[in-house]
């Protein structure tokens, strides 16, 4: 049961969201200052010692940074070959000829759930990121004079998002789902089995269909300097061909594939499998991607040393605001972490008498609400209900572990870096994050969690 200490975390929890919103909406204050502020106010209500604020905010802000930002450099490095080499429109083209404008939505989920199957969210995202933007470029162009450009960067993005968000949340082997199926002893292969079945309608409902209405109440307006160099119209006289682009651009998710496989073929011990592992490591595949790349994208279309060389040079400066705003959000949700909040909440559910299914799933959500860390949120409720289903309560536990996984995708709001990769690259306001990213991420949830109880009634 909750205490009184309790409450209050909850409730200092509140006023630094609250905190943040209010800067960036109401005094137009930059994010990454609004973060910093927000951090240092939970820390201070919270009662961390000085020396264990910014350790804890330091330490969130390296974690985040130190992984998600290589894997935006080397994906922008990516992006930026894949754009100058007239490849994104190579791949933007023959999707609109094979699928119509109609179906472009519909078109970009399927492609998000391929791409999707062994990438981390965010390495799908800067994949994706120059064949969405060069995508609604040209069904922009194709559309009734009057339509807003801005709607259709949401129309094509948000299925692409539903479908990498999805997969990561529900289907092994990204560490969410991994990670609850290991507390909760549960069938990896059956898991993955239902995750597919939950996960294809899904990515229909928060992606093509929800991005429909989506796209008419927000706007998207992506920096100028990101679409000059991701979604640029090129006029080059030797793009790639659609297989050579296809190739390059899904190496990297085959070489993390091929790691998938190794892991579950052979021992911890065996050769094969640790240099599967380290081949197959996201910033090594993102890096060796970039290096065909360069070849493919580069040399092979007739561009020299010096273009190449320029080209990667100027893919990163754009990234630099963006870079800065996602470490910050990860130092604030290291405070978070850390000033025991998670814990807080985890103690007022677990007597809860709920259903196993609906507890897991509820429990990943309060977390994923409190800390925005969505693997935070599935290792908390992973471990609660570990022993409830080792005492005996009788509950399909590939069910439990996607309940949990769906529950942790909950709302991403202020407080989880991944809102502001979306906020940024789209170039939306927060309002604009909220109702479009946001939602799409709860209606992700809630219908992850209706599939589990529909599929709980027949297995």
């Amino acid at each position: 049961m909750w205490t009184g200490d309790d409450t209050l975390l909850v409730t200092y929890a509140l006023i630094a969201i609250f905190t943040v919103v209010g800067l960036v909406v109401v005094l137009k204050l930059h994010p990454f200052l609004a973060l910093v502020i927000g951090a240092l106010t939970m820390g201070v209500l919270a009662g961390l010692a000085p020396d264990k604020l910014i350790e804890s905010f330091t330490a969130g802000a390296g974690d985040t940074l130190g992984t998600v930002g290589i894997i935006l450099a080397l994906g922008t490095m990516l992006g930026k070959l894949l754009a100058e080499s007239g490849g994104a429109e190579r791949i933007a083209t023959t999707i609109l000829d094979r699928s119509g404008d109609d179906r472009v939505p519909w078109a970009m989920a399927v492609v998000a759930m391929i791409v999707g199957i062994p990438l981390f969210f965010e390495i799908g995202v800067v994949l994706l990121i120059p064949i969405i933007f060069t995508m609604a470029a040209r069904v922009h162009a194709r559309a009734p004079e009057g339509t807003d450009r801005g709607q259709t960067y949401l129309l094509v993005g948000i299925p692409a998002l539903a479908g990498l968000s999805v997969l990561h949340g529900l289907v092994p082997p990204h560490p969410g789902p991994l990670i609850a199926i290991d507390a909760l002893k549960a069938d990896i292969g059956t898991t993955i089995l239902y995750g597919f079945v939950i996960a294809v309608p899904t990515v229909a409902i928060a992606g093509p269909v929800f991005g429909k209405y989506a796209s008419r109440w927000a706007t998207s307006n992506p920096p100028q300097e990101l679409l000059d160099q991701v979604a640029k119209d090129t006029t080059h006289d030797n793009p790639p061909g659609f297989g050579v682009t296809i190739f390059t651009v899904l190496l990297p998710v085959f070489i993390m594939l091929a790691r998938t496989v190794a892991d579950v073929s052979f021992d911890e011990d065996d050769k094969v499998r640790q240099w599967a592992d380290f081949i197959g490591d996201p910033i090594m595949a993102l890096l060796i991607g970039v290096l065909v790349a360069l070849y493919t994208f580069g040399f092979a279309r007739g561009f020299d040393r010096d273009n190449i060389s320029g080209f990667l040079g100027a893919s990163l400066p754009p990234t630099a605001a963006i870079l800065l705003i996602i470490g910050a959000g990860g130092g604030f949700k290291g405070v978070l972490v850390d000033s025991g909040i998670g814990d807080a909440i985890a103690k007022g559910v677990e007597s809860a008498d709920i259903s196993a299914l609906i507890l897991g799933w509820l429990v990943a959500v309060l977390i994923r609400l409190a800390t925005g860390s969505a693997t935070v949120a599935t290792v908390t409720a992973a471990g609660i209900m570990a022993p409830i289903v080792a005492g005996g309560v009788a509950v399909d536990r590939p069910l439990l572990a996607l309940a949990i996984g769906a529950g942790s995708l909950f709302f991403s709001h202020v407080n989880d870096a991944g809102f502001w990769l979306i906020n940024q690259y789209f170039g939306m306001s927060v309002p604009d994050t909220i109702k479009t990213w946001s939602v799409m991420e709860t209606i992700i949830s809630v219908v992850g969690l209706i599939g589990v109880l529909l599929l709980s009634l027949v297995v």
